[in-house]
């Protein structure tokens, strides 16, 4: 899968996701990150790429020219196929897991982060595809959550995860959060394991991971646990 992030600071991009699990990633051919620097497209001779907004107002505004040929020059180079493109915006559908999921299915990625006060409508109205927010606040650019989002996209990908289950247990992945978990030593600060996970019993120990998983979600996220209940309601039992 590959990323391709239009940015005004390429190294912050890359100096935080070519790390650790995506970093080794990337390395393996799992996945491919690059960061385009949108200031490279501007026609302007002091690399200006923002402006006063018209009608007034404070801060300044990315300028519709040196985004657009910087796309243009991303979609000619991966051959004209329809590359969504991902606006990080705290305007956008929030995201999440199942679109996580929904957006690791894509053979590329085109990721646009914003800077001052935005960018100049008319482009984001010719090129994005997709409006996408990582929570209701406002941070300085789009580089951190578009990295969020390409952390959380390439986990799901083949290969990424040495353990491809891993990505199926944990939170979020069926609905609720994912239960506590333990190693060794058995006891710590006079804190022992749960016997259940000592007993080999794999049936016992999933019924335990259930329990523990609804009550978790139940006391910090009601709302999905009240999503889950509604889509996986309780069976009566038989007398």
């Amino acid at each position: 899968m590959y990323f391709h992030i239009m940015t005004l600071f390429p190294e912050m991009v890359l100096g935080g996701l070519r790390t650790s699990i995506i970093g080794r990633a990337e390395e393996k051919g799992c996945i491919s990150i690059e960061a385009v620097n949108i200031r490279d497209y501007t026609t302007d001779k002091h690399k200006k790429v923002d402006d006063y907004t018209y009608g007034g107002g404070a801060g300044m505004l990315m300028q519709a020219q040196p985004v657009y040929d910087c796309w243009r020059a991303l979609d000619e180079r991966i051959a004209g196929q329809k590359t969504r493109v991902i606006y990080v915006t705290p305007q956008g559908e929030v995201f999440s897991q199942k679109k996580a999921a929904e957006l690791s299915m894509e053979e590329d990625l085109i990721f646009l982060c914003g800077h001052y006060e935005g960018i100049d409508e008319r482009v984001l109205d010719e090129i994005v595809t997709d409006y996408i927010s990582i929570g209701d606040y406002v941070l300085t650019g789009g580089e951190l959550p578009a990295m969020v989002m390409i952390d959380a996209i390439a986990r799901l990908v083949p290969g990424v995860l040495n353990n491809g289950e891993s990505a199926q247990t944990e939170s979020h992945a069926d609905g609720l959060l994912e239960y506590p978990q333990y190693s060794r030593p058995e006891v710590w600060h006079e804190k022992r394991v749960p016997d259940v996970l000592l007993s080999g019993h794999h049936a016992n120990i999933e019924k335990w991971r259930l329990e523990q998983a609804l009550e978790r979600t139940r006391e910090r996220r009601p709302d999905m646990y009240e999503a889950y209940i509604r889509e996986h309601p309780v069976k009566p039992s038989k007398k």
